[in-house]
């Protein structure tokens, strides 16, 4: 695992690491079959928070490092989900919907306390994490946007976007610039799949009129 963890090369004065280079390219290509609402979407993840996680062990930023294990939990979870065929569309793959109110505010106050938890117990083991409230910010708004992503929510798009926000100046601060930029991309591709998500959830829920040709 040494060679994942070394410089690739030099750009725009910001050291690349193999490590954070490939395990990103791979999470942005999650990204993109989870837009194609593909199930493959899940064992990319997985696979990018595999790599993720040996690069951020070995940098000691353990709320980084323990996202990616809640990641690679998750998108076995995502995986199970989506396999069983529940919530399909015609085409076979999975169909998007809105989050009902209350799914809403249980996933918007899971993220308050979930944040106010893990930020907790970073501040009091600073050996986990040197910048506890972002590092905690980004744990749980991880695992909200995955979970939102695995019921097939077209909300776990908004998630990603607030993930995004801080993901990017805090991933130049902690010297791994090329997830800083692939972030960037994933704020573009974000809103990509969430115009296509919303789309299709509206054509979803349009009744379809007695004797109409579908």
């Amino acid at each position: 695992m040494n060679w994942l963890n070394s410089e690739a090369f030099t750009l725009l004065g910001q050291h690349i690491k193999w490590s954070d280079m490939i395990g990103n390219v791979i999470g942005l290509l999650g990204l993109a079959f989870g837009w194609r609402r593909s199930i493959w979407s899940w064992p990319v993840q997985f696979l990018s928070g595999l790599i993720l996680f040996a690069a951020f062990a070995t940098a000691h930023l353990s709320g980084s490092a323990g996202k990616q294990v809640v990641v690679m939990v998750v998108a076995v979870y995502g995986w199970w989900q989506w396999n069983r065929g529940n919530g399909q569309a015609e085409d076979g793959h999975i169909a998007p919907r809105f989050a009902t109110w209350r799914e809403r505010g249980i996933l918007a106050g899971a993220a308050v306390v979930g944040t106010l938890a893990v930020a907790g117990l970073f501040t009091a083991f600073p050996t986990l994490s040197w910048d506890p409230w972002p590092d905690a910010y980004i744990f749980v708004g991880t695992i909200v946007a995955m979970y939102a992503q695995a019921r097939g929510m077209v909300e776990f798009w908004f998630a990603w976007l607030l993930v995004d926000a801080v993901g990017v100046p805090l991933n130049f601060a902690n010297g791994f610039a090329f997830s800083g930029f692939v972030y960037v991309i994933y704020g573009a591709l974000v809103l990509w799949g969430m115009r296509d998500w919303w789309l299709r959830s509206r054509r979803a829920a349009r009744p379809v009129l007695e004797g109409a040709a579908v």
